[in-house]
């Protein structure tokens, strides 16, 4: 992963939930991340971004890799 944009999407992650060090590949179930969380990080990804993500492209944000492919897929 292109290391500025994870660490990017990390902080983001982080600002939202307060967890500290998010792996690329934990689920964040495991991390106590529930869906008003989510919400929130896609949310703030779209706006910093200037991304929309489909809420049928929602389940697929799992952990951090996840959310780094979709925002590369968008941002093309």
């Amino acid at each position: 992963m292109s290391d500025t944009l994870k660490d990017e999407l990390r902080k983001i992650i982080t600002e939202v939930t307060e967890v500290e060090d998010i792996p690329e590949d934990t689920p964040f179930a495991d991390l106590g991340i529930d869906s008003m969380m989510a919400i929130e990080i896609v949310a703030d990804v779209e706006k910093t971004y200037d991304v929309t993500i489909a809420e049928e492209e929602l389940v697929e944000l799992i952990h951090l890799k996840a959310v780094y492919d979709k925002v590369k897929e968008k941002l093309g």
